[in-house]
């Protein structure tokens, strides 16, 4: 592929192009679980990354629209507002790969994410529940299982919900509809009820998130910035 960036002629020859499932999820090593993991940089890995980066700036011909115009991060290096803004919008174009069977993965992945900083900010509490004693759904006979649970040295809980989509998805509808009966059942139990929500899919739903911010006695995003202001919200309780 030859590319100009900055004035000047490159050229780039791809070392996995055309074989077979070269650039699949697991050959880039952003499957699931995966993802925590570090990894070396393979062919495959520095195949796409040459593409994402510099693939609008290729001077050959034919290159696919979808190439050319959303493959030109390259040229916003050392541009930290274009960048911003070109990050938030294709954010909201992420594959629909992400979607489906992976979605399980990611909020595994999401929940750990949480758990770890949690953890290392409140290093005396539990994150290990997943149910708060006498919380039920029906009457007593099943505990009511939420995302994470909070539990302080001196038992005090704070169920924690999450949700982190690249895409729309029925999840943040669910948590939306649920939000006002968890927190009233929380509330006549002494108990407190949190959020941790981010993802383009997430936003594009103002109206249930308008409805968890509503029955939610603290709502954050998956920042660093922001989850120490959950810590800081539990160390309250």
């Amino acid at each position: 592929m030859r590319y100009r960036w900055r004035g000047e002629d490159y050229e780039y020859e791809f070392k996995t192009f055309g074989r077979r499932a070269p650039w699949s999820n697991k050959a880039l090593g952003i499957e699931g679980p995966d993802l925590k993991q570090p990894a070396a940089l393979n062919d495959a890995m520095e195949d796409v990354i040459t593409l994402i980066m510099h693939g609008g700036a290729s001077i050959e011909p034919g290159i696919p629209t979808e190439v050319a115009e959303k493959c030109m991060i390259g040229t916003l290096l050392g541009e930290k507002k274009e960048l911003d803004v070109f990050v938030r919008q294709r954010y909201i174009w992420v594959s629909r790969i992400t979607g489906g069977e992976t979605a399980n993965a990611l909020g595994y992945l999401a929940e750990t994410y949480v758990k770890e900083r949690l953890q290392g900010l409140l290093p005396d509490w539990s994150f290990s529940r997943k149910t708060i004693p006498g919380i039920s759904q029906n009457e007593g006979r099943t505990d009511m299982s939420f995302d994470m649970v909070a539990e302080s040295p001196a038992n005090a809980y704070c169920a924690i919900e999450l949700s982190f989509q690249v895409t729309t998805n029925s999840t943040i509808e669910r948590k939306a509809g649920q939000a006002r009966s968890r927190q009233t059942l929380l509330h006549k139990r002494g108990h407190s009820i949190a959020y941790v929500v981010d993802g383009a899919g997430n936003f594009e739903r103002k109206s249930a998130l308008l409805t968890i911010c509503r029955y939610s006695d603290c709502t954050v995003t998956f920042k660093d910035a922001e989850i120490s202001k959950l810590a800081a919200f539990l160390k309250a309780l």
